[in-house]
């Protein structure tokens, strides 16, 4: 890009400043200097390329959505957080968002996670142990008690049966008084990733991609700001992949559900902007931070070139990030808290619009109050102590980062060519939905993923990767954490309240709910009404998605040696 365009570049990006609106703080350095909101290129230099960098606000966004940086908002802290039942994690909730957190990120039990209630035979000793157990909207009600879902963002992250819990958080919401239509937060419902990652799924692909059709849909007319999906490539890092594999794959899944909507009829320039991200910020501080960038350039031009997107905010890749749970470790703990750290400067200094911070104890345990906070306060020290809030990409035209960021970007590139020739070798239609189809059913996804891990995990053992406290500076005066434990107790307390909502309810209702549902769910229409009237008849999470397997039966995955 020659010099003219690169000072026509910058002007265009100054208008787009001085029309927004930005945050009334010291944008100067620790001794006083003040800094300028972006730099670039000085004036008159020719800089071959600089297309791929671009300015703040953007395409191809490389350098971040909003011309403003974090000079105009800040990113949002959510912690994740859940554990025991409703009430003890409101009290957690509760804590959170007193302490300065920016909205609620749900994490729920194991059995909630697999569409069973607290009560069923396969959830025996897992109530409330890695998040809070929901059974049903009565459940919501406790866990929002005090919380104004029409203003605080809540973000839930569960996938396989995430349509009947996302109901359940609507009937707590219209109960609260709440206008449904100005709710704001994001569902995960990504069931393309626990095909090839973390296995939380329920039925088989087909049935789970109309549910989350039908969710599209609805939210796109009734609940305009919530975001249905949020694409995770954060299972799939901590499954072993590659940053570039994450990368890939995430992207990859989220050009299938783009597909999806188009399936449906909807508008690209309306749904996409409804589709959000979920990334890992791993330990490698600069791959990290040029992963997230190659993130915002591929989705705005296979969206605009691929998917025909021609509003801005359809090109805009908005995600969430949290710190990796997998590079933590049971050694040493305290180690941990400089690892976060690291991570979160790196989600921070590649643009995330969210972030979660994970606790020092969280190889070992749930969190307790006092590594939430200290979790908690990681975050607000980087926003509030160390600068980088006061310019947007401040790492832009580093040789070394974008470099980095083009070879990510060309590693991806070649993934999702392999995506599509896993359609195309089958005699597929060459689309990313039908290479992610083939590829979950061929194990393809789950072999590249063990493979990486496999290498990672050879490199650590002959010391080639070095962990502190695991390979290297072993030696430490650190004792055993005193960690979170969950009591046997909740389990038996949540199972009798369940009984008792069972025995209050009308279940005659419920199983007439149920029945409508089954029969929506076989003609074309939209599933989401009906199931949002059972949960409105108090039906539970078992019940619901028991009806459904009943009706599209459940996967299994195919043995693999």
């Amino acid at each position: 890009m020659d010099a003219h365009d690169i000072a026509e570049g910058r002007a265009r990006w100054q208008r787009r400043y001085d029309e927004a609106r930005t945050r009334d703080a010291d944008f100067t350095t620790l001794s006083g200097a003040r800094v300028d909101p972006v730099y670039g290129p000085p004036e008159g230099a020719d800089v071959p390329g600089f297309e791929r960098i671009g300015w703040p606000g953007e395409f191809p966004y490389t350098r971040g959505l909003y011309a403003t940086g974090y000079r105009g908002r800040t990113w949002t802290i959510r912690q994740f957080s859940g554990f025991g039942n409703a009430q003890q994690t409101n009290a957690r909730y509760k804590m959170l968002l007193s302490a300065g957190g920016g909205g609620l990120s749900v994490a729920f039990d194991m059995p909630t996670l697999m569409g069973r209630d607290s009560d069923d035979p396969q959830s025996l000793g897992e109530v409330g142990h890695c998040g809070v157990a929901i059974d049903s909207a009565a459940d919501m009600d406790v866990l929002f008690d005090g919380i104004p879902l029409a203003d605080v963002t809540t973000s839930m992250t569960i996938s396989g049966p995430a349509v009947p819990v996302f109901c359940m958080y609507l009937v707590a919401a219209e109960r609260q008084g709440a206008d449904l239509r100005g709710l704001d937060g994001t569902l995960q419902t990504d069931i393309f990733k626990e095909y090839i990652a973390q296995k939380e799924w329920l039925f088989p692909p087909e049935p789970h991609l109309r549910l989350i059709g039908d969710l599209m849909e609805y939210c796109g007319k009734e609940i305009p700001r919530y975001k249905p999906l949020s694409v995770s490539g954060y299972h799939i890092r901590e499954a072993g992949s590659t940053a570039a594999q994450e990368l890939a794959y995430t992207l990859a899944d989220g050009f299938g559900y783009v597909e999806l909507g188009l399936s449906r009829g909807l508008d690209v320039n309306r749904f996409a902007p409804g589709l959000s991200f979920f990334f890992d910020a791993h330990i490698d501080f600069f791959e990290e931070i040029a992963k997230f960038r190659a993130a915002r350039r591929i989705w705005a031009r296979w969206l605009r070139d691929v998917y025909g997107a021609t509003s801005e905010k359809a090109l805009w890749l908005k995600f969430h990030t949290q710190t990796a749970g997998v590079s933590l470790t049971a050694q040493q703990p305290y180690n941990n808290v400089v690892r976060t750290a690291v991570e979160a400067l790196s989600a921070v200094l590649g643009g995330t619009n969210s972030l979660h911070t994970n606790a020092l104890d969280e190889t070992l345990a749930l969190p307790t109050d006092e590594a939430a906070e200290i979790a908690l306060r990681t975050q607000q020290v980087l926003m509030e102590e160390t600068g980088i809030t006061n310019v947007a990409d401040p790492l832009g035209g580093s040789w070394y980062v974008e470099a980095l960021t083009d070879r990510i970007e060309a590693e991806a590139e070649a993934i999702f060519q392999r995506i599509r020739d896993l359609s195309l070798n089958s005699g597929g239609d060459g689309t990313i939905t039908a290479g992610i189809l083939r590829g979950i059913e061929d194990g393809w996804f789950m072999s590249e993923i063990a493979d990486s891990a496999f290498i990672y995990q050879q490199a650590l053992e002959k010391g080639d990767k070095r962990v502190v406290g695991v390979n290297v500076h072993t030696g430490s005066l650190t004792r055993d954490l005193d960690i979170l434990r969950v009591s046997h107790e909740v389990e038996i307390e949540q199972n009798k309240l369940l009984a008792a909502r069972r025995a209050e309810r009308d279940n005659d209702l419920v199983r007439r709910r149920l029945d409508e549902m089954v029969a929506v769910a076989r003609t074309g229409g939209n599933m989401i009404p009906s199931m949002l009237d059972a949960c409105r008849a108090e039906a539970t999470l078992g019940e619901i998605c028991g009806a459904l397997k009943d009706e599209w039966g459940i996967y299994r995955e195919p043995a693999r040696f």
